[in-house]
């Protein structure tokens, strides 16, 4: 159903969602830098960047030379977005991996996003899968089903609509349907009802949740897709990332925070959060100006926290409220 490794799996998409966003290029030699450490801090899967054209993105155009330093890190499963079949047959011979392709519910959005009708994409999606089939066939294909919740563009998404795509995609072949809330409309009841039903209505092929704050319903949506059996859960350090052809959707959830709540609830993720630390200053150097986002980072982890196998935090925790004030 979802990716490999013990406990719940964040799946940190920064370097494909966050810097996509953004209208400053960071350096190679600092995006290097920064996937080792993510990958020092015990993030075990990292979406590294996206295959795409150089002048429609470019963030990415150094996508190759990116995917090959990530791939010569012990442990890591090295994943990329593809949004066509050119993209991915490059992924594919690059060695990544897993590719994860957005389908978008919406045609208002597919259109907006990549060029292309619902019905073309599906048509892609195929011809993809029929490629590895044929010549790649360790390398998983996830399909990312985009604005599954809600779209600025279109407007309301029902819950069938969203069913009738990942029907299609599991119809094509793809190993995992993932939902992704592009455009911050999910709320955790929906949330908690439509992850429920891809489990009933696709079994093993139910993927994980993508999920941006854009309305600061984040974390709540995390605790509803947990609540439904959801083990995979994609987040951004710092909180960056958004999609460009959805207006109004801001920057993903916080990987330092999210790996604060599952680890205080006792979900193994095999994540340091004192070395996320570390990541997140590279970034900071690479990104100067650059909005940073993150409770966790803010406040520190508390007094007393124990990771959910038993750690103890690496860094000094804070001895309590200086001001002496506290409610």
């Amino acid at each position: 159903m979802n990716s490999p490794g013990p406990g719940v799996l964040i799946s940190e998409v920064g370097p494909r969602d966050g810097l996509q966003s953004i209208r400053t290029v960071m350096p190679t030699a600092a995006k290097l830098q920064w996937i080792s450490a993510l990958a020092a801090a015990g993030l075990r899967e990292i979406e590294v960047g996206s295959f795409v054209p150089p002048r429609l993105l470019p963030q990415m155009a150094d996508i190759r030379e990116v995917v090959t330093h990530a791939l010569s890190i012990p442990g890591l499963h090295v994943a990329v977005l593809t949004p066509n079949l050119r993209g991915a047959q490059s992924a594919f011979e690059a060695g990544v991996h897993k590719i994860t392709l957005p389908v978008s519910v919406t045609n208002e959005h597919a259109m907006a996003n990549i060029r292309k009708t619902t019905q073309q994409m599906i048509d892609e999606v195929r011809s993809i899968v029929a490629l590895r089939d044929a010549q790649f066939p360790a390398v998983l294909i996830e399909a990312g089903v985009s604005v599954a919740f809600g779209c600025t563009i279109a407007g309301v998404v029902t819950d069938d609509q969203t069913m009738r795509m990942c029907a299609a995609m599991a119809e094509c072949g793809v190993d995992e349907i993932g939902l992704s809330d592009t455009s911050g409309y999910a709320n955790p009841v929906q949330v908690r009802r439509l992850f429920r039903r891809l489990q009933s209505e696709f079994g093993e092929k139910a993927g994980g949740a993508h999920f941006h704050n854009t309305r600061g319903q984040g974390l709540a949506n995390v605790l509803a897709a947990l609540d439904a059996g959801v083990t995979t859960i994609d987040s951004s350090q710092a909180g960056l990332g958004g999609c460009p052809y959805a207006p109004g959707a801001t920057g993903n959830i916080v990987t330092e925070d999210l790996a604060f709540l599952l680890e205080a609830m006792g979900h193994d993720t095999g994540v340091d959060i004192d070395r996320l630390a570390d990541a997140r200053a590279i970034l900071a150097q690479a990104l100067p100006g650059e909005a940073l986002y993150g409770h966790v980072h803010d406040a520190g982890l508390p007094k007393g926290f124990i990771y959910a196998d038993g750690r103890a935090p690496s860094a000094p925790q804070p001895e309590g409220c200086l001001l002496g004030v506290a409610q």
